[in-house]
């Protein structure tokens, strides 16, 4: 066997330029706290928290110590008609930090998963209610809920959608997404402009009648799509058009929960309370994969009617509540409490702000945009070669100043440690600017 990159050609990697990849590897063999550790023993910092997943650091000494105790303690147990004594605990731990009212927590393994799994839900939860006319789903236009069949098609990407648009779920609508760049570009926090944006949802009732309608899924903050802050009110004003018309609210915070917007959960920053809530990444800190899906006591309670002994929802995964999962995510979650990493979070919140907004006059920079431990730089593409400009950024920050710096397309987009250090911080932005400068 010689090195990873020798072996490289049997794997097809995800999201990525496979071609371009295997003709200049980059590979990470190790990692600790806020840095990787590539083949040849080089350090690189990550901004990015891994993908949106790592946000205590990598490798916490906490967490390892859970998952190896863990595994060799209860490896698997199914949880289909049985149960694991971690799973049951991991449920309280995260329904106790929720928004009032949502007490329930059903466990998959992405947030690909949950996403689909909020789907059935919300259309399982009508047809127990008695009406099961109440079929039609809502997404919004750039909005990304993974890449399974349900959340394909509820989100609005469309790299992600063009190339199966003929298989994907019927029944589904968008609204409009609220990027207004020529209204609120280089807004700090949440935009001014847009709250009227929500409203495109009551078009969608009138059109499809909103009797119709199962779900509106939202990303509180878009996140995949390049960071879309949503306007100042727009949220509030989903959750009123979907209580006016009976329809149930899912926020997708697969990545804004646990702490990445220095709140357990969006909907607390926010202060608006959907019926269905998506979690993954930070719900283990990506050490194991893991999801919840947490939902309202009144959605619950509506499948828990008819014989005891039936099954209420048809519906579950091999790995679902995997106790070295739950392990790692009670472990996560002791985390957050002991080192206080949401007020550590909301602490980073202003010198992250000040970091991106003063790349406001450099070279192809069009926009910033933050809100939370989340923000974006946009670059103008180039003439006939979207995505390159960006694409080229993130290998030359790898190559040349020692950072993993994630690009969607020409937005390079940031999700600092919830606990990182501020000087570390301005070290990297450093190197950023260092690459910008650089290229035409």
């Amino acid at each position: 066997m010689g090195s990873a990159e020798n072996n490289l050609d049997t794997y097809w990697m995800p999201f990525t330029a496979n071609r371009d990849f295997k003709s200049k590897p980059r590979v990470i063999t190790g990692a600790s706290g806020h840095y990787y550790t590539t083949e040849d023993g080089n350090k690189l910092y990550d901004t990015f928290s891994g993908l949106w997943t790592s946000g205590v650091g990598h490798c916490h000494p906490k967490i390892v110590e859970a998952v190896q105790k863990q595994v060799a303690t209860l490896d698997y147990c199914m949880t289909f008609q049985l149960t694991n004594n971690k799973a049951i605990e991991l449920a309280e731990r995260v329904t106790d930090i929720a928004p009032n009212g949502i007490n329930h927590c059903f466990f998959a393994n992405s947030g690909s998963e949950s996403v689909d799994t909020a789907l059935k839900i919300a259309l399982g939860y009508h047809r127990a209610k008695g009406e099961g006319n109440r079929t039609r789903l809502i997404g919004r236009e750039r909005g990304y809920h993974g890449v399974n069949f349900g959340g394909m098609s509820v989100g609005g990407m469309v790299p992600n959608r063009k190339a199966f648009s003929a298989n994907l779920v019927p029944g589904v609508d968008h609204i409009r997404h609220t990027h207004d760049i020529e209204r609120n570009a280089f807004t700090r926090g949440l935009p001014l402009h847009g709250v009227e944006l929500a409203n495109d949802l009551e078009r969608l009732c009138a059109l499809h009648d909103g009797s119709n309608i199962a779900a509106v899924i939202v990303e509180p903050v878009a996140g995949s799509t390049g960071v879309l802050p949503p306007p100042v009110g727009y949220l509030k004003r989903l959750r009123e058009i979907c209580d006016q018309h009976g329809i149930l609210l899912i926020f997708d915070e697969v990545i804004t929960a646990f702490g990445r917007l220095g709140a357990p959960f969006a909907a607390e920053r926010f202060g608006v309370t959907p019926d269905i809530i998506t979690t993954a990444k930070g719900l283990t800190n990506g050490v194991i994969p893991m999801s919840a899906v947490l939902v309202r006591d009144s959605v619950y309670d509506a499948f828990m009617h008819g014989p005891e002994k039936i099954i209420e929802l048809f519906h579950g995964y091999t790995y679902s509540g995997h106790p070295v999962a739950a392990a790692a995510g009670l472990a996560t979650m002791d985390v957050y409490d002991e080192e206080g990493m949401f007020e550590q979070a909301s602490g980073l919140e202003q010198h992250f702000e000040d970091l991106l907004h003063s790349f406001k006059d450099q070279k192809h920079v069009v926009d910033v945009r933050n809100f939370g431990l989340m923000g974006a730089i946009e670059m103008a593409p180039r003439d006939g070669a979207a995505g390159m400009r960006g694409f080229e950024i993130h290998k030359k920050c790898f190559w040349e100043e020692n950072m993993v710096v994630r690009n969607g397309m020409d937005v390079l987009q940031f999700s600092p440690f919830l606990n990182s250090d501020p000087d570390e911080m301005e070290q990297s932005f450093a190197g950023i600017r260092r690459v910008l400068d650089s290229i035409e």
